[in-house]
């Protein structure tokens, strides 16, 4: 467990790193390296970032999300009013989308955090994500608008964030402008689709906490460093959706393949 100062560093990183497509979880995993800070309560400090982040996308999208719900509620309860058919479809692709790395993650994320959580695989799974990256840009037509299909091939491709240094939002959004969708379409499914995942893990770690671990953590560096993600965090997605209604992924590809060669010549 990082201390606070190493907890609010973490925090910018995380907030900075979980919504740019350069992957949250590598970043989290070389500085922890860095700083000596794989220690116990590593991973449950690691998802307290991740549900900070998300209270970012909830904020952010706060509108989208009520509409959402509103549109669930009504499908639900067949109330005979009408709903808006992009609504709708968003519903349904976040449902469809959340099912792959849902049902992965839970059968095995231990497995995965044991192979892939080293500097090597996060360095390996950077390269693979911008490979990725140059190929989805190449490839997508920016035509297409979300559907109940793109949404669950989405969340198939969320699937391969599971390894650090892929980057969630990196799959999500790549394989959004693969299937033809816009950047900026993309990137709004992206966001919304995380929050079932990542709310969903952070669950999890609260069940385990309550179950007897809560009395060995420190929990300051949680709170500072959960408030930096938070704040670093609404500011990255801002910054990601005015940003991609003009450019490209390719800054990110040439980003992370420097980062991949830095970790492997020097970590």
């Amino acid at each position: 467990m990082p201390n606070v100062i190493e907890s609010i560093f973490l925090g910018f990183i995380q907030g900075v790193t979980e919504f740019l497509p350069v992957s949250s979880s590598g970043h989290l995993l070389i500085a922890q390296e860095l700083l000596g800070a794989n220690g116990d309560g590593s991973l449950i400090f690691d998802i307290s970032l991740h549900i900070a982040t998300a209270l970012a996308v909830i904020v952010f999208f706060r509108k989208d999300i009520i509409v959402l719900a509103q549109t669930f509620l009504k499908m639900v309860f067949k109330k005979g009013r009408a709903v808006d058919h992009k609504d709708k479809t968003m519903v349904y692709a976040i449902i469809a989308g959340t099912i792959p790395a849902g049902l992965i993650g839970y059968l095995f994320q231990d497995s995965i955090e044991v192979i892939f959580r080293t500097p090597v695989m996060v360095a390996v799974a950077l390269i693979a994500g911008s490979i990725f990256f140059v190929i989805a840009e190449k490839v997508g037509k920016h035509n297409r608008e979300l559907s109940l299909k793109r949404g669950f091939i989405v969340g198939c491709f969320q699937v391969l964030a599971l390894a650090p240094g892929f980057s969630r939002s990196g799959a999500t959004i790549g394989a959004g402008v693969l299937l033809g969708m816009s950047r900026e379409e993309s990137a709004r499914f992206s966001f919304l689709l995380a929050l079932p995942i990542i709310l969903g893990a952070g669950l999890k770690s609260v069940m385990d906490i309550s179950g007897g671990q809560a009395s060995t953590l420190s929990w300051m560096p949680i709170l500072f460093g959960g408030l930096t993600a938070f704040v670093v965090g609404y500011v990255a997605i801002m910054f990601l959706m005015k940003y991609l209604q003009r450019n490209s992924l390719m800054v990110f590809v040439w980003y992370r393949v420097i980062l991949a060669a830095l970790v492997l010549l020097f970590v």
